[in-house]
């Protein structure tokens, strides 16, 4: 599928990762759906807009059922159709198992994971009318192989693939593909506050030795989207740290 006049939301894409696919399905000619909990910074808007893309912004946290039935909803009436749903919105909140509280893993599967399912629940309906529509979920090789200090986000990424192959399955029927992106170390606003050595150790994990950078992401997003024969994957962007044989 060529996205060119196709309609793209984007979860989370106010910054980071996101922004960058919003940026990348800009450029292919495809309508744009902005979404954060916070304003979208207008250079972010003017930018999309710069690549003859028409842009249209809905604020609201992906966890809250109507809110991502208001994404949906406003999307279908602005765009008259959903084409690809990139569900990139997602926290993290890092504490060892000992001190983590009953908050801080519900919240972090509130967004994570059950954002992801508000999203993909309310979109079907409008694809599967349509008999067709790309659903790309952001995982993480986190939720591949766990990590110290992140049980509750490691179960939410874990979960999406879960949920991305299990909606693969009951959607392929119809035309529609869902797959996962699970990037490794990326460069980000989350990766800018480690410290020199904590960045050294984690490169040491990357057969690469560098990080990523958004831009390896987004391109996998818009290729998932163009190729309709590849449903229930799990693409890993890690410069080779999860290598599953």
């Amino acid at each position: 599928m060529t996205t060119e006049n196709k309609t793209v939301i984007v979860t989370g894409s106010s910054r980071g990762i996101g922004k960058a696919i919003a940026i990348a399905f800009a450029k292919t000619g495809a309508n744009i759906v902005l979404n954060g909990r916070n304003p979208i910074p207008a250079e972010l808007i003017a930018e999309i807009q710069s690549y003859g893309a028409k842009v249209h912004t809905i604020l609201g946290d992906m966890s809250d059922f109507d809110k991502a039935k208001q994404l949906i909803d406003e999307t279908k009436e602005v765009f008259g159709s959903i084409d690809v749903l990139v569900n990139n919105a997602g926290i993290t909140n890092d504490k060892l198992l000992m001190r983590m509280s009953e908050d801080d893993f519900d919240q972090t599967l509130s967004v994570n994971l059950k954002g992801t399912f508000n999203t993909i629940r309310h979109a079907t309906k409008v694809m599967l009318k349509q008999r067709s529509g790309t659903i790309i979920n952001m995982s993480s090789v986190v939720g591949l192989v766990g990590n110290v200090g992140q049980a509750n986000y490691a179960a939410s990424k874990a979960g999406v693939i879960g949920l991305t192959k299990s909606a693969a399955r009951e959607l392929a029927a119809r035309g529609i593909t869902v797959n996962a992106i699970a990037p490794g170390f990326i460069e980000t606003e989350m990766t800018d506050v480690l410290s020199d050595k904590m960045k050294e150790v984690a490169v040491g994990q990357v057969p690469l030795k560098r990080f990523g950078n958004v831009d390896d992401v987004a391109r996998v997003a818009v290729f998932l989207s163009e190729n309709n024969y590849i449903t229930g994957q799990v693409i890993n962007v890690d410069g080779g740290m999860v290598m599953n044989g």
